[in-house]
Order: structure tokens, then sequence, then C-alpha cells
């Protein structure tokens, strides 16, 4: 069966469950549409796509939760291949090791995500000894749309040609009896989190999970942060022993590190902690990493205000504090009674960047309230924001800001009157007679 035919079946199968059920673990097997490139071998991360061929990964007997949904599901099952089929079928057996999130692999199609599945070779540093002439090693990079996850899985190759197995006539590797190309998945590295949004001065915590075979002891954690070109180190652990370059960075405890996961956390992000790190795991035999996309946003503070009390009066909305640069400004006038629409002929002031790299910036709007006032709104979007932020004032028309006016200054002359009718007053009113003193 074919992996459209298979997804089909499981989201049926989601689809027709009546009642749910506590969750218990079943073990299914998780059929991938791949690509298998034609060029090189990496360490983790997507190739380009030249030379690609058709492929097909079936995770074999994951486990993966089970509320009742998968009463019915088959298996895999090989044998003869369509004609549209994949030229080339890897059976991968996860006996070694624990595949995270499996049932996010599984119920992707029926999610609406899309997954994105390359194999290359991998080329190791030294042979293990007593293997067989024929073995070879595969990378297998999975993401998951969306939020994730993103997986990273060496394969090694089981079979011996010198058993009479037949040849794939491509790869040259041994076939099972059902024509599929049988690997082992020797070792992971996943994150949760490829991509991550947080504000500025709040903490991070990136994501990287690994599982191992028994044997495989784990040699380093590397942490590296790329951006804009340049790259540095941000932690190291090797051998018991970790050293953060970045202030305040820290790994996961030795014991939750050993249980296979290596997780930065960073307090305070500042505007330089933005860009890509890459979280690679090392072991004594295998090399693999993952990716995470890290970027930082400042929320804008606004504020609006009369700039000059000149008919027509000018407002100024200040814009302040926000990263990254586009921001949105929308200026809406709505008056008594009416219905609020955009106004347009704002200007703009240069862009201002502070010390702390985040941005500001100023529009003016020249105000026209009519014959009764309007309510003007200063509106701004940014992506920091999860709906529009917005300060508003009304502006008189000009009768009442003329009345308001001469009330002002007529308020302001009778004040001036008074303060100085309670000065002479008191300049002119008798002093108390002083009391004569007697010395004893």
């Amino acid at each position: 069966m074919g992996s459209e035919g298979w997804c089909l079946l499981v989201c049926l199968a989601l689809s027709g469950a009546a009642d749910a059920v506590e969750s218990q673990w079943r073990a299914v097997d998780v059929i991938l549409d791949c690509f298998l490139m034609g060029e090189g071998g990496h360490h983790g991360g997507f190739a380009s796509r030249e030379n690609m061929v058709k492929a097909l990964l079936v995770l074999k007997q994951v486990p993966v939760p089970d509320d009742g949904s998968l009463e019915g599901l088959t298996d895999f099952q090989g044998g003869i291949l369509a004609e549209d089929d994949p030229l080339i079928t890897f059976e991968a057996s996860v006996n070694l090791i624990q595949i995270p999130q499996a049932e996010a692999l599984l119920h992707a199609d029926c999610s609406g995500k899309e997954v994105t599945c390359e194999i290359s070779r991998y080329f190791l540093q030294a042979r293990p000894k007593a293997t067989a002439e024929t073995a070879a090693w595969f990378i297998t990079n999975v993401l998951v749309s969306g939020e994730g996850p993103s997986i990273s899985m060496v394969m090694k190759t089981l079979g011996d040609a010198r058993n009479g197995a037949v040849l794939h006539p491509m790869l040259k590797l041994p076939l099972s009896p059902q024509g599929t190309v049988r690997t082992e998945v020797e070792f992971q590295v996943t994150t949760q989190t490829p991509s991550l949004n947080l504000l500025l001065g709040s903490s991070a915590s990136l994501h990287c999970g690994f599982s191992v075979a028994p044997g495989l002891g784990i040699t380093s954690v590397e942490w590296r942060l790329q951006h804009k070109g340049s790259g540095q180190l941000v932690y190291l652990w090797t051998t018991g022993q970790g050293q953060a370059r970045r202030e305040g960075a820290t790994l996961e405890p030795q014991q939750l590190l050993m249980a296979g996961d290596a997780s930065l956390t960073l307090p305070s992000l500042t505007l330089k902690d933005e860009g890509a790190y890459v979280c690679q795991i090392t072991t004594s035999l295998y090399r693999a990493q993952q990716i995470i996309r890290l970027d930082v946003q400042a929320a804008p503070k606004v504020r609006l205000s009369l700039a000059s009390e000149a008919l027509p009066p000018t407002l100024v909305c200040s814009v302040t504090g926000y990263y990254p640069l586009d921001v949105t400004v929308t200026w809406i006038r709505e008056e008594l009674g009416g219905a609020p629409a955009p106004v347009s002929g704002a200007s703009y002031s240069s862009l201002r960047q502070s010390m702390a790299g985040t941005y500001s910036i100023s529009s003016s709007l020249t105000a026209e309230p009519g014959s009764v006032g309007a309510t003007y709104t200063c509106q701004v979007t940014h992506v920091s924001l999860e709906e529009p932020l917005g300060a508003n004032t009304w502006v008189a028309p000009p009768e009442q800001r003329m009345a308001f006016g001469v009330l002002f200054a007529s308020s302001l002359f009778l004040l001036a009157l008074l303060f100085l009718g309670l000065q002479r007053h008191q300049a002119t009113s008798p002093r108390p007679a002083r009391t004569p003193r007697h010395s004893g």
C-alpha cells in the first residue's frame, strides 16, 4: 500500500472515532513520502534539491498515543510496487532509540500540515570494525510545518549481500524479500521548537533533545549562533564540563543532559540574541544537529499629543521602542454620530534607533474637526502585537475652541485681579501691637 492510501486510512480512522477513551500507547508503522538526495553526505539540515529521487520511509512500529481512533489500522505491507510508487523504500527499525512526537508525523495529513522529508548518504569519519562491506549509513531530516517538530535520524543498513540477497539497482545495497532497504535508526536529534518569537527582555528556552543507541556515548554538545553572516559559540559541553560564552546561558542539569535533553536557556534577551541557533550533538560515532530560529521582538508604545494650538490644530503620534523595523501607522477620524473612516495626508519623521537597537518614529496630521468636532485615533500595527494598538483624542470645532480660549483667558484675568487684591489687602492691613518685654 502506498503512503497516500495509508494516510487516508489514518484520517478515516480518526474521523470515525466516536467516543474518546483514555489514551494508551500503540506501536504503528509511520509512512513518509521522502526524497533521496543524490549528492554527497552531510551531518544534518536540508540539502539542495538537485538530483532527487522519490523514496518512501517506513518507521517500523513506532509507539504513539492511541485514544481508540487507530483501531483497524494495518501495518505497512511490502511487495510489488505500482508504477507511480517510489523507486526506493526504506524500512527503519526504531527499537534502539525513541522518536518523540511521532503522533505529529502520523497525523500530519489529517491536521492539514506538510511534512518535508529528505534522505541522504551519511559518511563516517572512521568506519567501525566488524561491519559488513555492504553496510551504509543514511541521515533523514524530517520537518513538520507550523510548530514542528524537526527530527534528524542516522540510519544504518541491515543485511548482507554475501547471503545471496538481491541488490538494489541504484544503491547497490541488499534488499529484503519485500523489496525494501532495511535500516535501523541508531541516533536522532530533535527540536520541538524550530522557530521562536519572543519579546525583548524575556527568557528563551531552546529545545534540543536526542536519543542514542546503547553503546554510543555522547561526547559533546555545542550551541552556536549564526546571524547576518557571522557565527559565535554560545555554549559548549564536553565530557561533563560546560562552558558558557553568552552571559547567563545554561544547559540542562547533568542528569537531564545524559537522559537526552540538551535544551539551552537564555535569560534577559537582547537584540544581539536574535538569529539561527545550531544545536550539534556528537557521539562516539555520529554527529547531527538541529537549527532553531529565534526572532526577538519589542512591542511599540504609542502616545498621541497636540503639537499646535493653531487652527487647524496639528496632532502628533509618537511610536517608540519597537522591533523589528516594519510598523504601520493608520489615522482614523470619527465625527460625533458618524462612522470611523481612515484619513490620509499624514507626514512622518525620520526613523530613529536607540542604543538598544529599537526604533521610533512620529507621524503628524492636520486635524479637521468640522462643525461638531471629531475623534482622531492613531492606530499602530506591528508583528509583536496580537491586535493593533491605538491612542485617540477629541478635537473640538473652531467655535468651541475659540469660546474655550476666551473663557480660559477671562479666568486667568480674574485670578490675576484676585491675587493683586489680596496682595494690596495684606499691605494695608494694620499689624498687631507687640507686647513689651520686662526684664527680671
